[in-house]
């Protein structure tokens, strides 16, 4: 069985995720989707302290980009992305949509345990007829006629009936996501009105046939992985169970057909795959902030083998508990991790501020030159004018010596 080292299989899993492609003067829609070809998927949350978390993954691999780019990826025509729980909420390729119709049905066949229940349940055709008349709509276009009070219950998941019921159909494939608002609200529409038709068209794999193909394409992104990696990819089961598709029998297919070949991986204590397709760089030549839900770091037990880097994003932490910060973002410097940055986007001020910065024991002593260009960077994408730096953190006062 080949062995990779630790390195290698670092470079591999960097090249895979995009890090080496060649980079374009002016980013074009071309290069984006060159760029979610390889990571497969782009992880929506609505935290915007710095910037959305699904913008930032093309902003690390193709640098300063026109953001309309994505919006017309996922909102014109042709659709190229559309937003289902893939990985967790996330922006897709279209062509994803039929290996996903599996867990649509079961949701449908779940409806009971995922909690999306309004207060009458007679309202579900009802809110389905009126975006069918309506649509493109908001569930706050339909609160008035649908919804009673809301939930107090519950600290920011107090959603309105019409809310509840769009998630639903959202789930099982009735409606789709059409866009989102100024103030990234949901609008929801018709999945036909959505989709492209050759998409809605497409016949429906059975379920393992989905996790194949699913497995095959975590695999591309990944570059090198143990199995527990790839069905985390795409959030798919891992073992075999009776009657249920899994990632176990997806890998064995996959080396019996030669697409995945088992290797070693030194310090790894699970078995390795490599795909067929992947590259092996002499050297990676990055430099980039990464988001805390970036594909490359968000398996944190991944970011440990590979980067020797813990992570933990520590938003839901007390304040006075966090180690590093609100939102931390890891910067890349060649093929390592060497620190990270507590990042925040004073957008009244043009400011962009580096409210603490710590540095990784194997930094290399350029750390504090590098990340300050990279800031620099950054907040010209943002359209911030000035990067104040607080003297926070082991890094921080070399930081703020080039600001």
């Amino acid at each position: 069985m080949r062995e990779l080292s630790t390195a290698q299989a670092r470079r591999i899993a960097l090249a895979a995720q995009g890090f080496c492609d060649p980079p374009h003067a002016v980013p074009t829609l071309r290069t984006l989707m060159r760029t979610v070809s390889r990571t497969g998927v782009l992880q929506v949350d609505s935290v915007n302290v710095l910037q959305r978390a699904h913008l930032m993954p093309a902003y690390s691999r193709m640098g300063p980009y026109d953001v309309d780019l994505l919006r017309r990826a996922s909102g014109g025509r042709p659709r190229r992305l559309v937003e289902y729980w893939a990985h967790v909420q996330a922006l897709m390729p279209v062509e994803l949509w039929p290996l996903m119709r599996h867990r649509m049905e079961h949701y449908r066949d779940q409806r009971g345990k995922w909690g999306f229940s309004a207060a009458d349940p007679q309202i579900e055709p009802r809110i389905l007829a009126a975006v069918a008349e309506r649509g493109p709509v908001t569930a706050r276009d339909l609160d008035e006629e649908f919804s009673g009070p809301r939930s107090r219950e519950h600290w920011g998941w107090n959603w309105s009936d019409a809310r509840k019921v769009l998630d639903y159909l959202f789930l099982v494939g009735d409606v789709a996501i059409a866009g989102r608002s100024r103030q990234f609200e949901v609008i929801y529409d018709l999945t036909e009105r959505v989709l492209p038709a050759e998409v809605l068209d497409a016949p429906t794999p059975t379920p393992q046939e989905a996790v194949v193909e699913l497995t095959r394409r975590a695999a591309r992104s990944h570059g090198v992985a143990s199995a527990a990696c790839l069905a985390d990819y795409y959030r798919m089961r891992l073992q075999p169970a009776p009657g249920k598709a899994n990632v176990t029998h997806a890998v064995a297919q996959l080396v019996e057909e030669g697409e995945l070949e088992p290797v070693k991986v030194q310090g790894w204590g699970r078995q390795a795959y490599l795909h067929r397709a992947a590259r092996l760089p002499r050297r990676v030549a990055a430099r980039t902030l990464l988001s805390p839900f970036d594909p490359l770091v968000w398996e944190r037990s991944r970011a440990l083998a590979l980067f020797d880097f813990h992570y933990r994003i520590e938003i839901y932490v007390p304040a006075a508990k966090r180690r590093f910060g609100y939102y931390v973002l890891p910067f890349l410097l060649g093929d390592r991790l060497v620190a990270r940055v507590d990042l925040k986007a004073d957008r009244a001020g043009r400011r962009l501020l580096v409210l603490a910065t710590h540095a990784e024991d194997h930094a290399p002593p350029e750390t504090a030159a590098e990340l300050a260009a990279e800031l620099r960077r950054l907040a010209g994408w943002l359209g911030l004018e000035e990067v104040e730096v607080n003297p926070v953190g082991d890094l921080g006062p070399a930081l703020a010596t080039h600001f």
